[in-house]
């Protein structure tokens, strides 16, 4: 299992929306789901200094392969264009 950590700043609501309606399919296309979304409620280190982030999401996939697939899918990349209007992100995967 494989899950992908988003850590988000929003910056459109309206665009967010949009994207948030879409994004799900494109997750499931590819064997993945989303298991938690959030806002941060405290955030107690910060020592490598990333950006702000108030905001995040948990995605899980059965393989490393699937979720690069996802991420790299041509379903995914045509919503980067409203994803970027909508907010900043950090994408990572972690292995558990």
């Amino acid at each position: 299992m494989v899950k992908v950590i988003g850590l988000i700043e929003l910056i459109d609501q309206s665009a967010f929306e949009q994207y948030r309606s879409q994004v799900g399919q494109t997750v499931k296309l590819y064997k993945g789901s989303i298991k938690n979304r959030g806002s941060v409620a405290e955030l107690f280190w910060n020592e490598l200094g990333i950006a702000p982030f108030k905001s995040f999401v948990e995605l899980e996939f059965p393989k490393a392969q699937d979720a690069h697939a996802w991420a790299n899918s041509s379903e995914y990349q045509m919503l980067v264009p409203i994803r970027s209007k909508a907010m900043k992100l950090t994408l990572f995967s972690i292995a558990i």
